[in-house]
């Protein structure tokens, strides 16, 4: 169940969020060789936000995943996603961090559970 957590201090006001939500639900199935359907993507806009000491256009996310994640599939995300938020929000690449945690089993609840 990757879940791909975003957070930008750009506004999402008048944002089409869905086409963002889509194309990063199916980079991240891609990539990590998942189902589209265990992908969650959440998206936070007008975080208060600075990087480099600038309040400029920039993001931070985290990328939690049960296996699939390696160095190689780490870098295609990172490049995959600092593309998706260039091109739909003008953040630019190298106002962009992306942390990645492979995280075990027994770490992750889900329907009321652990996997």
């Amino acid at each position: 169940m990757p879940c791909l957590n975003l957070s930008t201090n750009v506004s999402l006001e008048g944002v089409d969020t869905s086409a963002i939500l889509s194309e990063a639900t199916s980079t991240v199935a891609e990539l990590i060789g998942k189902p589209k359907a265990y992908v969650m993507i959440v998206l936070k806009g007008s975080v208060p936000m600075a990087f480099g000491g600038s309040e400029q256009p920039a993001a931070y996310g985290e990328l939690v995943s049960i296996g699939g994640l390696n160095p190689d599939v780490n870098k295609k995300i990172s490049a995959a996603v600092a593309e998706i938020l260039s091109s739909k929000l003008s953040v630019p690449k190298s106002r962009f961090f992306l942390k990645f945690f492979d995280s075990e089993r027994s770490f992750f609840g889900w329907n009321g559970s652990t996997f």
